[in-house]
């Protein structure tokens, strides 16, 4: 725990899910495709609080898809309310989705927004790309959530800018994100300014 994460956060990909098994979670956000089964992991999990939620790891509009809406977005951030209940040093929030990369680094994101609104999105986004270094969080999550939080665009300017990061290091994930119907989130990197 360090002075941007108000308590213990794991975030990871469904195939990492077993060795998190005895590391005392207190809360687990799952967040998986509508049509996947619950991962087996879970068998084995210590008792603990846990939010499943079903929707598409897309960012817009699509056919036979379901996006994350607003009402995901609300149980997403009311679940990171229900940490401050636990005492500190047991506090421990894990969140999962499919890769551990989009939709689970979106919600991180919001939950310390909400947890520690005097932080700048800037320096939440850096702590999620220190935790998970491919982080590239999913932008319609951070747009619903940046307004739900009165962030008047903030974070979704942060999330550009990890966008941008992740591009400079790895510019084949354009065509990628471009090919997979996410081409705003490449195009926000392309115009975000100032230090990473």
């Amino acid at each position: 725990m360090n002075s941007v994460t108000p308590f213990r956060i794991t975030v990871c990909g469904i195939d990492e899910l077993s060795g998190h098994c005895k590391t005392g979670a207190s809360h687990v956000l799952s967040i998986l495709d509508p049509d996947h089964p619950v991962p087996e992991a879970f068998g084995r999990f210590g008792e603990h609080a846990k939010l499943e939620l079903r929707f598409h790891d897309v960012i817009e509009e699509d056919p036979g898809m379901v996006p994350p809406r607003e009402p995901d977005v609300a149980r997403i951030l009311a679940f990171g309310r229900s940490l401050a209940a636990e005492p500190p040093d047991t506090a421990h929030l894990l969140i999962h989705c499919h890769a551990g990369i989009s939709r689970s680094t979106a919600a991180m994101a919001l939950t310390l927004a909400q947890e520690r609104p005097t932080l700048s999105a800037r320096e939440i986004m850096r702590e999620i790309v220190r935790m998970r270094p491919k982080a590239w969080p999913n932008l319609r999550v951070i747009e619903i959530g940046d307004a739900m939080l009165g962030r008047n665009g903030e974070i979704v300017a942060a999330a550009a800018m990890v966008y941008r990061l992740q591009l400079e290091s790895r510019p084949q994930l354009a065509e990628f994100m471009t090919l997979g119907r996410r081409s705003r989130e490449v195009a926000a990197a392309d115009v975000t300014s100032g230090p990473g």
